[in-house]
């Protein structure tokens, strides 16, 4: 077996994925959501094909916009939070080295270790980097799982759009009659679709993770869809 730090190196772990996949799954999501039920609660409203179409494309443009903006926003103040807290710990290590290291046997001791063992480690760890061990040990935080604000706003933004694609192509090609009822259709195939993608990405169990997603989309779409009846309004 070829040698690294990880038994099965050549397949990373499911949790280095979560900075691109949360982000991927959510904009994907509501890419669908809020498209077609826009696109639904207009279509109840009026049987106007031009209507329909301008409001899903410009639901598309904005939705994927303020994704992206959302994520970068969001995963930034993050981001700022982590640095922060990265710049105490220098600070701490530069004051009081003694004390940081006395506090990173004390984390090994509630993990399980013995006081001698635990003192050890976090001696040869002081070391190494100390830095690296309070950040890693102390904070949680690590390479894989730091906050990757442009990373997540590009996953967002465009699977966002990628997904709102789909239920807004759907209105475009649907009969003039038909246009509601396509759109669903199409819509609850594209978010079992996602479900499935999201669970298998994420070695998720496949049926929990499809019905959830089908199930809040349905609800979005009905909501919308009597609200467009309930109104009447004409576009």
């Amino acid at each position: 077996m070829a040698t690294g730090t990880s038994a099965h190196h050549d397949d990373p772990h499911y949790v280095h994925r979560t900075g691109w996949l949360r982000a991927a799954v959510l904009g994907a999501n509501d890419g669908i959501i809020s498209v077609a039920s826009l696109i639904i609660g207009v279509a109840a409203a009026t049987p106007q094909t031009g209507p329909i179409l301008v409001a899903g494309v410009a639901a598309l443009i904005a939705g994927a916009m303020s994704m992206a903006a959302g994520e970068y926003i969001s995963v930034s103040s993050q981001a700022d939070s982590e640095r922060a807290d990265i710049a105490r710990e220098k600070e701490a290590l530069a004051a009081t080295p003694a004390d940081e290291e006395a506090e990173l046997a004390a984390i090994y001791r509630a993990r399980g270790l013995s006081e001698a063992t635990a003192a050890a480690v976090a001696r040869e760890l002081t070391t190494l980097d100390p830095l690296a061990a309070h950040v890693r040990d102390e904070l949680g935080l690590s390479e894989h799982l730091s906050a990757r604000p442009l990373q997540a706003a590009i996953a967002s933004g465009a699977t966002f759009s990628a997904a709102a694609a789909v239920p807004l192509l759907a209105a475009w090609l649907a009969p003039a009659g038909a246009i509601m009822e396509t759109v669903v259709t199409v819509s609850v195939l594209a978010l079992a679709a996602l479900g499935a993608l999201g669970a298998q990405a994420g070695a998720a169990p496949l049926v929990p993770a499809t019905l959830r997603v089908v199930g809040w989309g349905i609800a979005a779409m009905a909501m919308t869809a009597a609200v467009g009846r309930l109104f009447g309004v004409r576009v």
